[in-house]
């Protein structure tokens, strides 16, 4: 057997090329010196190559127990004599590439993997021991892992999903699964996979090449088989035997086509049975056929094609169940016929036109249905509903309003008796007779209150009092002049002192409650004496107030008070007299109000200004009456101003004056300025007044000065 290492030699020379090769001798000195060819005459000069290389090669996965042999670097400045030292530079240096320094020789010294790294970059030096000195410069070389068959194909599922659809042609495409090998893709067949089915045969076929599933027999039917496992294998190596491979597996399900059509399961007689209660469009029952086909082609509709059948019922198709649901088109009587039969027909909704004509029987079917009429006992039956009464308003009590009427649709025809939901008549407005179902007032009506009254009427078996039935009364509430018209709004009027005659000073409107049929129609008028004002009406239902003469004084009338009757078109005519209150104001030359009769009083009298001023002289007197009332109260109560030896005051008033002597006729109460009280009261300029007032004591002599002390808080 050849060991590893042998290969990996044998690979080396094998692939390296010629270039690198040692050179024969004679050609060159060596692979450093220079190559000189004579080529017509002229010495043609080559760059230095430095190593005998291009290329070393390495196979990955290496097995053995030694360190394995990559190659060896030689340069020709090596003379044998042991001065050389090889140098090696670059990834894995020192941990997986180890060179001899002295022989030039790399081995590798872990084992490699090509899928983990392809290509190893390393740079190569000389120097001589003894100097150091680099005798070759640095040489860039490469050292490549040749790839073994390591891998197996990998799917990038577990497991694909897939559809297609029933009753394709034979090869309609279903998926393509690719698979991918780690191993290179250039060199040998390592990574070249062929795809294989183990498991959906005869069913479906594989693409060898690229992976496709397609269908492999015709006429695949859903409703037969739905569902298919199909295992998909990737080989390497081409598919040759010792090839690695790997699996995947594709759930294909067969999507649904409209081949099927519906059937009814029982094409017999199914029976129906109604009663009298069921009202109109009511539901008495359904009926069902059967779709092998899913979702939207198992969608179907249902029709009544006797005309028998489509004058007194219809048919509609339930979405969610598929069924048929027979309701009732006119009212059914049970003593004019008993029993119906007629026929349902059904097709699917969509149709695919590939199956329409298949050998299977056509899309459609039908099948017979019988309806029942049972006699029972109905609650009475109103000629009308909903009822609409109109009446007009203001009409008495106690007046007629409408009828009702309601019968016993069985054939004893039992009488009924009527009564009023006192819930839909809180105010208790209406009375019904509970024999012949004539409904009148109770109270007055305003249709200013209310327009309309809704009202519920109750018509009852007399002899079984669980059957009733209600329906609702509108009563309509019809307009009658009975209101009139008024002003629409408050305004407020003034009229200028210096306004000329004929000038509009007011425009007016009306509004009433009432609502005739050809609409609002007023007239507006005052009396025709009045020598102030007059109105001219605008035909609009709005009017305007103009003056007659001119010349207004605040002074001989501040207010004027004008009467205005407004009268509307319907009948009977309702009429009403609004007041307007016209203000006289003084205005600019523009026709500005600027004052009103609210300072015409102020005017034949004094100023605004000069009241002001007698106002503030008032307070002020009666603020110096009051201060001069508490000063003669605590005079008279003459308490000392020092109440003891401690109460010394420092700060000191002092007032130097001449004293009248016996001259001065007027004493003064010195226990005024022995009052504490007063000194609080009134502050400091009581204080300045007793001390001024000091000098008028009374003394012998003439020339005295007096001296105030006092303490200031």
């Amino acid at each position: 057997m050849i060991t590893n290492h042998f290969l990996g030699l044998l690979m080396l020379f094998i692939l390296q090329p010629i270039n690198a090769l040692p050179v024969a001798p004679g050609n060159t000195v060596n692979l450093l010196g220079t190559l000189q060819e004579k080529n017509d005459g002229r010495i043609l000069q080559r760059s230095k190559r430095g190593w005998m290389w291009n290329q070393f090669f390495l196979l990955e996965e290496y097995t053995g127990n030694d360190n394995q042999y990559v190659g060896k670097l030689h340069s020709n400045m090596d003379r044998g004599d042991g001065n050389v030292k090889y140098i090696l530079i670059g990834d894995g240096v020192g941990s997986l590439f180890l060179i001899d320094e002295n022989s030039g020789d790399i081995h590798a010294t872990k084992r490699l993997d090509r899928e983990e790294r392809a290509i190893y970059t390393l740079h190569a030096k000389v120097v001589d021991k003894r100097t150091n000195e680099t005798l070759e410069a640095d040489t860039e070389f490469n050292i490549k892992i040749h790839d073994i068959n390591d891998n197996e194909p990998k799917f990038s599922k577990d497991l694909y999903f897939a559809s297609v659809p029933e009753m394709s042609d034979v090869g309609t495409s279903v998926i393509q699964v690719t698979a991918t090998d780690a191993d290179d893709q250039t060199y040998g067949n390592s990574a070249k996979l062929v795809y294989s089915i183990l498991q959906g045969q005869p069913y479906f076929s594989v693409d060898s090449d690229n992976g496709t599933i397609r269908t492999a027999l015709p006429n695949m039917d859903r409703e037969t088989k739905e569902n298919y496992q199909v295992v998909i294998q990737a080989k390497d190596m081409a598919g040759q035997m010792g090839g690695l491979s790997g699996t995947t597996t594709v759930s294909i399900t067969l999507s649904d086509e409209n081949d099927s059509p519906p059937r009814f399961a029982n094409r017999k007689r199914p029976s129906l049975f109604s009663s009298l209660l069921i009202y109109l469009g009511a539901a008495i029952g359904r009926i069902k056929a059967n779709d092998a086909d899913v979702g939207r082609n198992a969608e179907m509709q249902y029709s009544i094609v006797d005309r028998d059948g489509q004058d007194m019922f219809t048919i509609i198709s339930d979405q969610n169940t598929q069924e048929g649901v027979i309701r009732v088109k006119k009212q059914l009587d049970y003593e004019r016929q008993r029993t119906y039969s007629f026929k349902v027909e059904v097709t699917n909704t969509y149709l695919d036109p590939r199956f329409m004509y298949s050998p299977n029987p056509p899309f459609k079917d039908d099948a017979m249905v019988r309806v029942t009429i049972e006699d029972v006992d109905e609650p009475p039956v109103f000629s009308r509903n909903p009822y609409i009464i109109e009446v007009h308003e203001d009409t008495a009590a106690g007046s007629f309003v409408g009828v009702v009427s309601a019968r016993d649709p069985d054939a004893d025809n039992n009488p009924v008796k009527y009564s009023i939901d006192r819930h839909t008549d809180l105010e208790r407005l209406f009375n019904i007779d509970s024999v012949n179902g004539t409904i009148t007032t109770l109270k007055g009506l305003d249709r200013e209150m209310s327009k309309w009254h809704n009202i519920s009427v109750v018509a009852t078996e007399i002899s079984n009092p669980r059957q009733t039935t209600r329906v609702p009364v509108f009563i309509r509430v019809l307009d009658v002049n009975d209101n009139a018209p008024e002003f629409a709004m408050y305004y407020e009027t003034f009229v200028c002192e210096n306004v000329q005659p004929g000038q509009l000073i007011q425009t007016i409107s009306a509004v009433d409650t009432d609502d005739p049929l050809v609409g609002h129609k007023f007239v507006f008028s005052i009396s025709s004496s009045n020598p102030n004002f007059t109105i001219v009406d605008n035909e609009d239902n709005t009017a305007r107030i103009l003056t007659r003469r001119a010349g207004f004084s605040r002074r001989e009338m501040n207010t004027y008070l004008l009467p205005v009757v407004i009268s509307d078109n319907d009948y009977p005519i309702q009429s009403s007299t609004s007041t307007l209150t016209v203000n006289v104001c003084a205005c600019d030359s523009r026709g500005n109000m600027q004052s009103c009769n609210t300072e015409a009083l102020l005017s034949a009298g004094l100023s605004t200004g000069a009241l002001v001023a007698i106002l503030l002289c008032v307070i002020i007197l009666l603020m110096i009456v009051v201060l001069f009332a508490a000063l003669r109260r605590q005079q008279r109560k003459k308490e000392p101003l020092i109440i003891s030896k401690e109460d010394v005051r420092d700060n000191v008033v002092s007032y130097n004056d001449e004293g009248g002597g016996e001259e001065d006729t007027q004493a003064f109460d010195i226990g005024t300025l022995r009052n504490p009280e007063v000194m609080d009261a009134n502050k400091l300029s009581l204080v300045y007044y007793q001390c001024l007032m000091g000098k008028h004591i009374h003394k012998k002599s003439k020339k005295n000065s007096f001296s105030c002390k006092l303490h200031l808080k």
